[in-house]
């Protein structure tokens, strides 16, 4: 008998498979918040239907106006119990006692039962991972109408970009991502971000042709071959400062020390980040913004410091070429002293307004004025953008297909760096 291959979900097929959760476009955009450069993990696989892995699952998620549409993609075990067969001297037995078909009725209901409150409990998980992961016990109507108030451009901004929030990655994930980011862009990062799990991953599942696997671990991470497997997956320089913090981590504190930095102060986690190998100031402040609950972060790179200056006319005394840690400091505390705690999450709406894939969605011409500084592809290095030295590139696909082959060839001036 042929195997049916499992596909990915559409909500238009029925929603017998989907469980939902309130939650108004106001408050969350998919199609904004998946794709602006936080996490590297999720694609859309139809019509405003994203699908990606996430707390060791594979999800697709879709959202109507006012309600978030999640499926769970699970490994469905089911224990089978024999069937009734041959008895001794090979006699087939086709009848049953009433005693024996009263037994099996009474465990029939014990087992539907357990599989009805399993099922409840899986659905409680989900619910609960969901909205840890979207963060959604955040008023972000609340913090828009508080940022527009304080900075008329961001209100500008926001009637046009609403919903994008700020996500709370796994640390590990969203560490070993950035350090991924170095003078990079968001496809290219999507596609060695896959070749990463692929390699080092727990394969969860596969969805018509697509593969979908785990996040490696960090002690997968310290493997002594990982440099070299990732250097010839295309990672250069990027593989020694993988497999360097992975040990480095392991070494000096533990697994649960990434984790731990959720409960210290912001300047005490980023300068714990910068210790690591490959972790400057601005993958640091990512890091404390998306995975280690640190809403006042605010990552600067050259983007977000031609932001300040375009639109909000910050300028310095003998402006430097490059970032420095001085004005990445200045630039971080006028935008943190503008829009408050939550000053990392308002930034992330301007830096995802100033990629170019979401250009279309901007009226006015002084809106698309961001087009040319969103095309350089520099970012660590802090380098001026240069539109004249983009060059276009494509990712190579390998066998067997993974989630960042769908993409097919990317274009370097297509995105933005992260």
């Amino acid at each position: 008998m042929r195997k049916v291959m499992a596909t990915h979900a559409v909500l238009s097929s029925g929603v017998n498979t989907w469980r939902a959760l309130p939650c108004e476009k106001s408050e969350l955009r998919l199609d904004l918040t998946l794709a602006c450069g936080q996490s590297f993990r999720w694609r859309e696989t139809g019509d405003g239907h994203w699908t990606g892995v996430m707390g060791g699952r594979v999800w697709t998620l879709t959202q109507t106006d006012d309600t978030l549409w999640y499926h769970v993609y699970k490994h469905k075990g089911r224990h089978v119990h024999g069937e009734v067969g041959a008895g001794k001297g090979g006699v087939f037995l086709n009848e049953k006692s009433q005693a024996q078909m009263k037994c099996e009725g009474a465990m029939k209901k014990e087992e539907e039962k357990e599989a009805v409150a399993v099922n409840l409990q899986h659905d409680n998980e989900d619910d609960a991972m969901l909205r840890d992961y979207f963060q959604l016990n955040v008023n972000l109507r609340g913090l828009y109408r508080k940022w527009g108030a304080a900075d008329p451009h961001f209100k500008q901004i926001a009637d046009i970009f609403t919903g994008v929030r700020l996500l709370r990655q796994d640390p590990t994930e969203c560490l070993f991502s950035f350090i991924c980011t170095s003078n990079n862009h968001i496809s290219r990062i999507q596609g060695m971000v896959e070749r990463l799990c692929q390699a080092r991953g727990n394969l969860l599942c596969q969805l018509d042709e697509t593969l979908y696997y785990d996040f490696p671990s960090l002690l997968a991470l310290t493997d002594n071959n990982i440099e070299a497997c990732l250097r010839e997956l295309g990672f250069g320089y990027r593989a020694r400062f993988l497999q360097q913090s992975a040990n480095q981590i392991l070494d000096n504190h533990c697994h649960e020390w990434l984790e731990g930095l959720r409960s210290v102060p912001y300047a005490e986690a980023r300068d714990a980040l910068r210790a690591l190998p490959g972790v400057g100031t601005k993958v640091a402040d990512c890091v404390c913004l998306m995975s280690l609950d640190k809403a006042d972060a605010v990552p600067i790179d050259t983007h977000v410091w031609q932001i300040a200056k375009r639109d909000y006319k910050y300028t310095v005394a003998n402006e430097p070429k490059s970032l420095t840690e001085k004005l990445h400091k200045d630039i971080g505390d006028f935008f943190r002293n503008l829009w408050g705690p939550y000053a990392g999450w308002a930034q992330s709406v301007l830096f995802c307004a100033d990629l170019k894939k979401f250009q279309k969605m901007k009226g006015t011409p002084h809106l698309k004025r961001a087009k040319k500084e969103s095309d350089s592809v520099s970012m660590v290095t802090c380098k001026k953008p240069n539109i004249n030295t983009v060059k276009k590139g494509t990712v190579k696909n390998r066998k067997p297909k993974s989630a960042s082959q769908k993409m097919g060839k990317v274009s370097v001036k297509e995105e933005r760096v992260v």
